[in-house]
């Protein structure tokens, strides 16, 4: 079977604005500007784009799974207007002291990913903006990009352009 190569994204962050209290309804969602566009880039480059994110908020009791799905079934509406999508979301809905295999900067996630999808993870990237999420990547084997405030999600895209070019 011929693997795939992937682009992982961390959602919070990433694709929209971190919130300290957590993005636990579509309300309180910020997409950013530059997402669409970037995302475009990447599938033409080939990539698939996976979202793989922790979301504790669910078992703190502060949202529910249906609330995630519906938060993540928005940013697929906003995507339709650049004409693009993202070709799966995989999330954790565990708190850190659950110990799960899920959580980042644990694996489980990205593995679940790369069996279900048929990714070759060194043809992949992790794109993040926290430490568990460079780790996680490293973990299996993916390249990685660390966003700051700085350095976004599109400034990434631009970087992969360049290395897969050389």
């Amino acid at each position: 079977m011929n693997k795939k190569k992937a682009v992982f994204l961390d959602r919070d962050g990433v694709i929209n604005e971190n919130r300290i209290d957590y993005v636990k309804n579509t309300n309180e969602l910020k997409i950013f500007d530059f997402v669409g566009s970037s995302i475009t880039e990447l599938k033409s480059m080939g990539f698939l784009v996976v979202v793989v994110t922790n979301q504790s908020a669910i078992n703190r009791g502060l949202t529910t799974e249906k609330l995630v799905n519906e938060i993540h079934d928005e940013i697929q509406k906003y995507l339709k207007n650049y004409e693009t999508v993202i070709d799966r979301f995989y999330f954790c809905p565990h708190k850190p002291n659950e110990k799960c295999n899920c959580r980042k900067p644990k694996p489980g996630l990205l593995e679940k990913a790369i069996l279900e999808i048929g990714i070759e993870p060194n043809k992949s990237w992790m794109i993040g903006d926290n430490d568990s999420d460079i780790i996680a990547g490293i973990e299996v084997g993916c390249q990685t990009i660390k966003l700051d405030n700085n350095f976004n999600l599109k400034n990434a895209v631009e970087q992969i352009r360049k290395k897969s070019s050389i």
